[in-house]
């Protein structure tokens, strides 16, 4: 029995979240702006369908916004990352394995599954019904056809949102790969694209009806495993859990220009204690911490310096992480300099499983730190982000990012909850 995989996709995702929570937006333009309101990183098919263009600074299409009167958001990563997870465990319910592919896709394997169309249509209709986000599903024997029919079923009204390749004929199974260009297939990208045109592989087609052993000693084994998965048999398995990161970064630019040292260590405290967050969300601990600053990259006096320390022994605990953060940070900052951005990387991770006491770290301190942390979390859990926080964040935090057009955090936030008038 051949393997069959389906790759669930939110439709303009955060469009589409905010819209959930402000009907007046259905159907309008909307662009979602990036840290500090600079740039465009998502836009609803209304704002394409007026020439917004992917990335472009936000300051470049303020003709067009007042033209089209469309809604600038900034951007809500908070309920982002709540919707998101809530999407990922009603979609995880359709199947026995799934691979979260990243906050807006979702890999399932249904392999044995019979009615697949069935199948999708059903996901579609559940998430929308329970969540209010729209998905479109896209099935077939390979995870790198999936992807091209979830494309094709966002491209193609008719379709209702669910493409099986399976119920293809041959001949609308070679048109299909015939309308993708071949930089669109996953795992090519920009750089193998043009390669490939320089040898007459303009489409996914072609790609698929070249010589896999001549591309395999071309390029790479991974051009002959995508050449062997355009043409139906499977060679990229499922990842049921995702590869335990070797890192953790936290940074952010500022939202105004910042010289104190006072600020700085707020806001690397801050980004500190976000990243033990991530640590301990992964089950993992820290053996170093890497600190950073720089001011203006442009300009010819240009700053910027780093500094790592390591621990004595490897640690998940927030006020530990922020003590030798903040001496890092001491360490490389200069007075009367313009700072415009910061950060810190937890890096050299450990699991928690089976870690062991080094000789000088006590077992009644590790508990302490461990009941710590937990109330600190859970705390922040259910009452939302930043209900407690360490006091060297500061209150103020006049540093933060620009954020003017941001919604609130509906799901996340005590404060933040949606009301209801009755009348």
């Amino acid at each position: 029995m051949p393997e069959q995989f389906a790759l669930v996709d939110c439709n303009n995702f955060y469009a589409s979240c905010e819209r959930v929570f402000n009907p007046k937006l259905q159907n309008k333009p909307i662009v979602i702006l990036s840290n500090n309101d600079g740039c465009v990183v998502a836009r609803s098919n209304e704002a394409k369908a007026v020439g917004v263009g992917m990335g472009v600074p936000f300051f470049k299409i303020s003709a067009l916004i007042k033209q089209h009167d469309i809604q600038v958001l900034s951007s809500n990563y908070a309920l982002y990352g709540d919707m998101s997870a809530r999407v990922m465990r009603v979609i995880g319910e359709f199947a026995p394995e799934q691979e979260v592919y990243s906050i807006d896709e979702s890999f399932l394997h249904l392999t044995g599954m019979r009615d697949l169309t069935g199948v999708g249509t059903q996901i579609r209709t559940r998430v929308k019904q329970w969540l209010g986000l729209p998905v479109c599903v896209g099935i077939a024997p390979t995870k790198t056809l999936a992807k091209l029919c979830n494309a094709t079923a966002k491209s193609y009204s008719k379709l209702d949102g669910v493409l099986d390749y399976n119920s293809l004929s041959d001949e609308r199974k070679a048109k299909l790969l015939q309308s993708f260009d071949v930089g669109d297939v996953w795992g090519v990208g920009r750089k193998l694209k043009e390669r490939l045109r320089l040898l007459g592989i303009t489409s996914a087609y072609a790609l698929r009806e070249s010589d896999a052993e001549e591309m395999s000693r071309r390029f790479s084994v991974v051009m002959k495993r995508t050449i062997t998965e355009l043409r139906g048999i499977s060679c990229i398995d499922m990842e049921n859990m995702s590869e335990a990161r070797k890192q953790i970064l936290s940074s952010r630019s500022f939202g105004r220009p910042v010289t104190e040292l006072f600020e700085l260590e707020e806001a690397v405290t801050m980004y500190t204690s976000r990243a033990a967050e991530k640590l301990r969300g992964d089950g993992t601990r820290a053996n170093e911490i890497t600190v950073y600053i720089r001011t203006n990259p442009y300009l010819d006096d240009a700053y910027a310096e780093s500094a790592t320390v390591r621990f004595p022994h490897p640690t998940d605990d927030s006020m530990m992480l922020v003590k030798h953060a903040v001496e890092a940070l001491r360490s490389i900052y200069k007075e009367g300099l313009i700072y415009q951005k910061a950060g810190v990387t937890l890096s050299n991770l450990v699991s928690n499983d089976g870690q062991q006491l080094s000789l000088f770290q006590s077992q009644v301190d590790n508990a302490k730190s461990k009941r710590m942390m937990q109330a600190l979390d859970s705390t922040n859990q259910k009452y939302g982000r930043g209900a407690l926080f360490l006091a060297g964040e500061g209150t103020k935090k006049a540093w933060q990012i620009k954020a003017e057009y941001k919604t609130p955090e509906y799901t996340t936030s005590w404060d933040d909850l949606a009301v209801v008038n009755a009348r």
